[in-house]
């Protein structure tokens, strides 16, 4: 078995996604990039619309937000995992390695793994030798850096592209009003919204990952006022 093999683990795509859809840390990763592009998008607006910039200039600064932001949160995400894969199969072959050069020393430091978790001396030598004969590279990758699975291959990817589909959903957000709102009133109907989409996220965010509400509701909500307030000052004082 290779080490992609390994990784990928037979699952279909459609496996994988299902699987991340019921993953409440995706979940979290999701509502905090769906709230960074409400967040950025809306605080830059409010920034040239403090500086009194025209419709036309706040349409083009949110388009050019949006588009921005998404990929290089997408981007950025595709980065980050793309070197955690490196490194897990890089400690994969170094553990390979070790396997073939000394089998024996191997299930010695598993056995003892499992017997500083509490086994007895002889059970965690069982547990040891069988999970070696079962995939002594799983047992091993699991016991000694906490690997319980290789990226796929294709996870990178997928991972930025997720980034990057939710920080353009939160963008969309302050995009549309500024699309579709009268100038006259778009400064508080954006206010209005990102207060209401940040709500909304804070929500989803709390039950994925078992949360108080009332504690994830005060940090986003200060953090998304906050920068549009202090980008709107900044406008006026600025420019």
């Amino acid at each position: 078995m290779t080490v992609d093999e390994h990784g990928a683990d037979g699952a279909s795509r459609w496996q994988r996604l299902r699987a991340a859809l019921r993953d409440a840390a995706a979940f979290r990763s999701w509502t905090i990039d769906a709230n960074d592009g409400i967040i950025a998008t809306a605080g830059l607006l409010q920034g040239f619309s403090g500086a009194g910039a025209s419709d036309r200039l706040l349409l083009l600064a949110a388009s050019a937000a949006t588009i921005a932001g998404s990929l290089s949160i997408g981007g950025a995400k595709w980065a980050e995992e793309a070197a955690e894969r490196e490194a897990q199969l890089l400690i994969a072959e170094q553990e390979r390695a070790e396997l073939e050069r000394d089998l024996g020393g191997e299930i010695d430091e598993l056995a003892a793994h499992w017997e500083s978790r509490g086994l007895t001396p002889a059970t965690a030598r069982l547990v040891a030798e069988e999970l070696t004969a079962h995939d002594a590279l799983a047992a091993q990758l699991e016991a000694e850096h906490g690997i319980d699975e290789l990226m796929a291959a294709a996870a990178p990817v997928w991972s930025g592209v997720a980034a990057a589909i939710a920080f353009m959903i939160g963008a969309a957000v302050p995009l549309l009003i500024t699309w579709f709102v009268p100038l006259a009133i778009e400064t508080t109907a954006i206010m209005v919204a990102v207060v209401l989409s940040l709500g909304l996220t804070s929500v989803v965010a709390a039950r994925a990952g078992h949360l108080q509400l009332r504690r994830v509701l005060a940090r986003t909500l200060t953090v998304g006022i906050g920068t549009m307030a202090i980008s709107y000052l900044a406008g006026l004082v600025l420019f």
